[in-house]
């Protein structure tokens, strides 16, 4: 059975959430780092266009925002914005009508098909 987008961003929040339960409270409170990592960090190979990467990255920070998760802010952008991860934070924010030009932007920056 194949999981959706949403199933495995909420089976994700579950893991982490029980991870955090059962980690010390030095670990449990990982800070969400504001400060944006660059474009190659996150081994984007394509063109860099601020405002392509800036409307990707605000689909990351929107989810963390929803659930405020700081591990799901990083496994949303992990790969240049190519995990399923990213794709279920687009669906969770209603915003699957712009999927297609997301995968679009997404295959600009990262230099190849997104497969997502």
């Amino acid at each position: 059975m194949h999981l959706s987008s949403v199933q495995v961003v909420c089976a994700a929040l579950v893991t982490l959430a029980v991870g955090a339960a059962a980690a010390p409270p030095a670990a449990a409170a990982t800070p969400h780092h504001v400060a944006r990592r660059s474009f190659f960090t996150l081994q984007c190979k394509g063109v860099y266009d601020a405002a392509i990467f800036a409307r990707l990255d605000r689909i990351c920070d929107d989810c963390y925002n929803l659930f405020r998760e700081p591990q799901l802010y990083t496994l949303c952008r992990q790969d240049c914005f190519t995990t399923d991860y990213f794709k279920g934070c687009v669906e969770v924010l209603q915003e699957t009508d712009q999927l297609e030009l997301f995968k679009t932007y997404i295959k600009q920056i990262h230099g190849a098909d997104p497969g997502i």
